[in-house]
């Protein structure tokens, strides 16, 4: 991989990460576009790192919340800062087992899986379609709602699912208002990505060293500037504007993409 694609992939991570329409099904289209030939480990690292930078632009932009989720964790009272910590920490359980017990095979997903990715996005889309439908209501985020969030964002690590899409749509239909869902479900992955990438360092996956690291660098630059250009009006687009577009959009590439599995690969 050359500075250009990773610039060209960091960019689309910026852009599609705020929006229902799956980040990593985006990056696997594009991988597969431009000719990646990575192994899945190396290709799987790249786009973890691409994630970490538009975590890190989450941070940015929601650094009250998240510091209201520290202070609340901390505080060991029982008020809404602490519930709202332990709701976080309570939707991690299902991603964490699954990319504990199942990280190899995780990996294979991550290749430039245009079929696969095709069907995922149908799937999506009809997650929004139903989403879409469903009655706006003023609930909170509950413990159990919490858990059911967080086996869908587990589901979501597969390229193609949109993780934001699948957590938001899981809220809505559940009952849970349409802005405390769109707010829960961009800060319960910050820990996952966060996590994963310590993981990937210890392991010793990402180092410094590595021929690859300017590479990687430039990518996560261009992810972590976008995703701050895309982060605040995107989020917004999100809560104001009908999931059915998104469903749309969704079925559009989809379509497109198992159409190119099978008469260009």
């Amino acid at each position: 991989m050359n500075y250009i694609d990773a610039i060209v992939l960091g960019i689309i991570q910026g852009l599609t990460e705020f929006l229902p329409v799956s980040s990593s099904g985006h990056l696997e289209l594009a991988k597969a576009i431009l000719g990646d030939q990575k192994v899945p480990q190396e290709s799987l690292t790249f786009t973890v790192v691409l994630h970490f930078a538009t975590a890190l632009s989450t941070i940015v932009i929601f650094w009250k919340e998240i510091l209201q989720i520290f202070r609340g964790l901390f505080q060991f009272k029982k008020n809404e800062e602490f519930e709202f910590s332990i709701k976080i920490i309570v939707s991690m359980i299902p991603a964490v087992l699954v990319g504990l017990l199942f990280e190899e095979e995780l990996e294979e997903f991550f290749t430039g899986n245009v079929l696969l990715v095709g069907f995922m996005l149908l799937i999506t889309g009809l997650l929004l379609l139903l989403a879409d439908k469903a009655k706006n209501t003023d609930k909170p985020v509950s413990y159990l709602n919490a858990l059911i969030i967080g086996l869908s964002q587990a589901i979501a690590m597969l390229p193609g699912i949109s993780r934001s899409g699948a957590t938001i749509s899981t809220s809505v239909l559940l009952g849970v208002d349409r802005t405390k869902a769109a707010r829960f479900s961009f800060l319960m992955v910050v820990p996952l990505i966060f996590g994963k990438v310590a993981k990937d360092f210890s392991d010793g996956v990402i180092s410094f060293g590595d021929e690859n690291f300017l590479v990687m660098t430039v990518g996560f630059l261009a992810a972590f500037v976008s995703g701050l250009i895309a982060c605040k009006w995107m989020i917004a687009l999100v809560q104001k504007s009908k999931l059915y577009y998104f469903s749309i959009y969704c079925f559009t590439i989809g379509i497109i993409a198992i159409a190119y599995s099978y008469f260009y690969l």
